[in-house]
């Protein structure tokens, strides 16, 4: 018995699939099934009913992946431990990340995480919610960098920071602030279907009581590019995140009002999967991530009991 064959029949009992499995390890299917098929033989039990599809764990087969993934968690401390005494973070580290989120935060955070950890290579990719959950419990990303909290009990999160969402449409006149009962009565631009800041816009607005913006027009964007665009040209408000703000130019941050107390805010994490996670570039990336974005947010102005986590 050793690390490998339990790296692999955790692998299988996730992703119920000798192939894909195969894929997560980096080895040939061949080789995954024969170390698999040796470790059952040397245990003498079977861990993985082959005839059923999806692949079946056995009864006996999960008090066994189970005892697995806690060998798997202690002998990644070890190398752990031996990294934090090197001062090492090395190796590397797939990270998916929501859109409303990578546009802002990436250009700010990235090239600081190549220049601190150049023995670190970083895989990045660009998904909504629904998909960098169901990747994290399939094995396929390391970590996600989302809105939170997650309806899930399987995830472990990280909070990197809070982002005031702030108004941006036509300014009335003398009005320096407005406040979340005031959204239910304005016309609304949404991004589509499946970005987090939609259904928390749709929440936070109580949208079904909202007008449409023209009795002919069902329109969804992709971008706040877009959504700013078709504001600038049909009128109607969106909701913009704080640090996608920043990037506004002069004419298009004087159309910017922000909220009166409590102010809502989205809470920014980074999630990962336990026992599977690389903790200790983990921690790291949290670290710097927090260090380098909350020194300008300015939701950090405000005392916690004033801000108003926006859930989806």
């Amino acid at each position: 018995m050793n690390l490998q064959q339990l790296e692999y029949i955790v692998a299988l009992d996730r992703i119920k699939n000798f192939s894909k499995a195969a894929d997560f390890c980096n080895v040939t299917q061949a080789t995954l099934s024969a170390m698999v098929k040796k470790l059952e033989e040397e245990l003498d039990i079977v861990i993985f009913d082959r005839k059923k599809h999806p692949l079946l764990t056995t009864e006996c087969g999960k008090e066994i992946v189970e005892e697995a993934k806690k060998v798997l968690l202690h002998a990644n401390n070890v190398k752990n431990i031996a990294q934090i005494s090197q001062n090492k973070i090395e190796g590397s580290i797939k990270i998916g990340i929501i859109p409303t989120v990578a546009n802002s935060l990436l250009p700010l955070v990235l090239k600081a995480i190549l220049e601190n950890y150049p023995d670190l290579k970083v895989e990045l990719h660009e998904l909504t919610t629904n998909v960098v959950v169901n990747k994290l419990k399939e094995g396929d990303i390391d970590i996600g960098i989302v809105s939170t909290p997650l309806d899930t009990d399987d995830l472990e999160e990280n909070v990197l920071y809070y982002e005031m969402l702030l108004l941006y449409g036509p300014r009335e006149e003398g009005k320096e602030y407005v406040i979340d009962n005031e959204l239910k009565y304005k016309k609304m631009w949404l991004l589509e279907e499946g970005h987090c800041l939609r259904n928390q816009v749709v929440k936070l607005c109580d949208l079904k009581k909202s007008k449409a913006l023209n009795a002919n027009l069902k329109f969804e964007a992709n971008s706040f590019e877009t959504i700013l665009n078709m504001v600038d040209s049909f009128g109607g408000f969106t909701l913009l995140p704080e640090l996608y703000v920043k990037s506004l130019s002069p004419e298009k941050a004087n159309k910017i009002t922000p909220f009166n107390t409590p102010i809502p805010v989205r809470e920014i994490s980074l999630v990962y999967h336990r026992p599977y996670a690389k903790s200790r570039i983990i921690e790291a990336l949290t670290s710097l991530i927090k260090e380098i974005v909350n020194k300008d947010l300015k939701s950090n102005n405000y005392k916690k009991s004033d801000l108003n986590i926006v859930t989806m």
